[in-house]
């Protein structure tokens, strides 16, 4: 049995799926009248649900950037207090379609991206929840390190009714 055919396949496959643009879940939509511009500047991680990336992370931030390619640049950086270090990942945001519909693919390596969707968002550009290509990641964001607990319950009820699993939320130590 030759198997470069099968290894060739399965390498375009993935080729295919890397460089596809993500979407948000299923009934989730990302908001519209988005203003990148308002949105740059440095997030502190409220709450997420926990992901093999950000496991036992505290103080996470996520700084954003304008690049001159029109791409986003994106620094997420957390303190890991097993191993009493720094982690930091660099990559890049770019629209799914357009940049007044806040769905973003994202990179962290390579042609492989996620999605990145901003669901909701105050008028303020303080607070934001945001999804990623399903309902297994979340994030609460905001720009100071709390936020109220009217927002939190806010964005609780809308992450909620959306079928997040808000109760698996973990609360980041800032």
């Amino acid at each position: 049995m030759k198997i470069w055919p099968i290894v060739t396949g399965v390498a375009v496959a993935l080729t295919l799926v890397a460089c596809k643009s993500p979407t948000p879940p299923k009934g989730v939509k990302p908001i519209t009248g988005f203003d990148a511009s308002r949105y740059l500047g440095k997030w502190y991680e409220i709450a997420r649900l926990e992901n093999r990336f950000e496991r036992g992370l505290e103080q996470v931030t996520a700084t954003y950037g304008k690049r001159s390619d029109g791409a986003i640049s994106v620094l997420n950086r957390g303190y890991d207090p097993i191993k009493n270090k720094w982690n930091e990942s660099e990559g890049k945001a770019s629209f799914t379609g357009a940049p007044t519909t806040a769905a973003l693919k994202v990179s962290f390596f390579g042609p492989f991206y996620g999605g990145y969707n901003v669901i909701k968002l105050d008028d303020d550009y303080q607070y934001a929840l945001v999804s990623g290509p399903n309902r297994d990641y979340l994030w609460i964001l905001s720009r100071t390190k709390t936020i109220p607990d009217s927002v939190k319950q806010d964005y609780l009820n809308t992450a909620r009714s959306l079928g997040f699993k808000v109760d698996q939320l973990v609360w980041v130590k800032q």
